[in-house]
C-alpha cells in the first residue's frame, strides 16, 4: 500500500503510566473489532490496522503492502501472526486517555505505539506494484 500524504502528528504522551493495567483479550477484542486504527511512534506515522471479526487483522506500514493475519492472547499480551511475518509479534495494550497504547514485548522490543485515529472504514489495500 502506498501512502500519498504525509501525516502530521501532534505531540503524543511518552508512555503508559506504570500503574496502568493491561487490557484483557476480551477488552481488546471489544474495543478493536470493526475498527481501523492508525498508530504512531515517537510522533511519526507507524502503521494502520483493521480489526475484523474472528480475531483477524489487516496491517500496513507506511508505503507498504497490506498483511493479513490473526491475533491471539498469550498471558497479558496480544500476539499477531501475519501471512509474510510468521514469527509472533507480541504487544501489551493499555487504554490511554486518547486511545490505545501498545508496548512491543518481543526480545529487544522498545517500541511504544499510540492510537492517533479511529475509523469504521476498511483499510484500503492496493495490490503489489499498482500503477507501475
Amino acid at each position: 500500500m502506498k501512502c500519498l500524504a504525509v501525516l502530521a502528528l501532534s505531540a503524543i504522551p511518552a508512555a503508559a503510566a506504570s500503574g496502568d493495567i493491561p487490557m484483557s483479550a476480551a477488552e481488546f477484542e471489544a474495543y478493536t473489532t470493526g475498527k481501523t486504527l492508525t498508530f504512531a511512534a515517537d510522533g511519526q506515522f507507524y502503521g494502520i490496522e483493521e480489526y475484523l471479526e474472528g480475531r483477524r487483522v489487516r496491517w500496513a506500514f507506511l508505503e507498504d503492502q497490506c498483511q493479513d493475519g490473526v491475533w491471539y492472547p498469550q498471558g497479558q499480551m496480544i500476539c499477531f501472526v501475519y501471512e509474510h511475518i510468521p514469527d509472533p509479534q507480541c504487544w501489551t495494550f493499555y487504554r490511554g486517555d486518547a486511545g490505545l497504547i501498545a508496548q512491543f514485548e518481543n526480545e529487544g522490543g522498545s517500541t511504544t505505539l499510540f492510537e492517533t485515529r479511529q475509523s469504521a472504514e476498511p483499510l484500503v489495500c492496493l495490490g503489489p506494484e499498482v500503477g507501475v
